[in-house]
């Protein structure tokens, strides 16, 4: 759990703290999201255009090693 403080986040009343705290949230979650769609599930997920295989098991077949 982290503890802000009103100095050194630099805002004056609490409004001003619960948005600075509410938009660090909020672009945290849009990171976690973000990384979880296309680092996990796109890679996972079968693509139609793929012959429904999965992204990683299509170069595991198609890309010469």
């Amino acid at each position: 759990t982290k503890v802000f403080t009103m100095n050194g986040l630099g805002v004056h009343d609490k409004a001003d703290l619960m948005f600075t705290v509410g938009r660090k949230m909020h672009a945290q979650a849009q990171q976690d999201l973000f990384e979880y769609i296309e680092v996990l599930y796109n890679r996972q997920r079968r693509h139609s255009y793929l012959g429904y295989i999965s992204p990683v098991e299509y170069e595991r077949l198609n890309v010469p090693q």
